[in-house]
């Protein structure tokens, strides 16, 4: 069996999170997400396609194949528990544990990740609305009725469902202006080039760039 290092997990856990959003993971949005040369990068892919755990299509991008998706799911698991029981159990504030789990998630095995989920109570979703791989890899998420923030028009009205970026700077923001999931949230305006978008958060009104809205998604109500 191959021996997944921490820069490989690394690498399929950031494939996954933008196949999420893209369908397809592009080099120039891996060379951003992991903050490394290009070079490296170009390097790393050519090691994932040759342990077949990615496809790479040129001048596209890459795609995890099933055996790279079977590894990422099991790293994307262990962050989102330890995100919710660094949220739930320490206290820790909700803008912070992305980049404290992204440190502890090689250090833990599945035996470690299972005995977390049973003590919190099997969550389905990490503290920011994405959902929690199951043991076996299942993705149980709920799709009907969601849309992206920018999407909406106006008059729009729905429940924050989850934030797919996971940066401090951004959730450190959104903390602040209390968008978190389970937020109620209506579309007052958006600007004419499209660009700025008004919305109104559990009753206050804040302007967003159309930047931020595509990065959150709520479900209609």
């Amino acid at each position: 069996m191959m021996e997944v290092s921490s820069v490989i997990e690394e690498y399929l856990e950031a494939i996954y999170r933008l196949q999420e959003r893209y369908s397809i993971a592009r080099t120039s949005d891996l060379v951003g997400m992991l903050k490394v040369s290009p070079g490296t990068v170009t390097n790393t892919i050519e090691r994932l396609e040759r342990n077949l755990l990615i496809i790479h299509e040129p001048y596209k991008g890459v795609r995890l194949t099933e055996k790279g998706r079977k590894i990422a799911l099991s790293i994307v698991r262990r962050h989102r528990l330890l995100e919710r029981l660094l949220v739930d159990i320490l206290g820790i504030e909700w803008h912070k544990v992305h980049e404290i789990a992204c440190d502890l998630e090689h250090w833990i095995d599945k035996y470690v990740a299972k005995r977390i989920e049973h003590i919190l109570g099997y969550p389905k979703t990490c503290p920011h609305g994405n959902p929690i791989p199951t043991e076996d890899g299942e993705v149980l998420e709920k799709k009907s009725g969601c849309l992206l923030l920018s999407e909406m028009g106006v008059c729009g009205k729905g429940v924050v469902s989850r934030v797919l970026e996971e940066e401090s700077a951004l959730l450190s923001y959104l903390e602040r202006i209390k968008m978190k999931p389970e937020s109620t949230i209506e579309v007052i305006e958006k600007s004419p080039l499209n660009d700025l978008i008004t919305v109104r958060v559990d009753g206050k009104v804040q302007v967003l760039s159309r930047e931020v809205a595509s990065l959150i998604v709520v479900r209609k109500t």
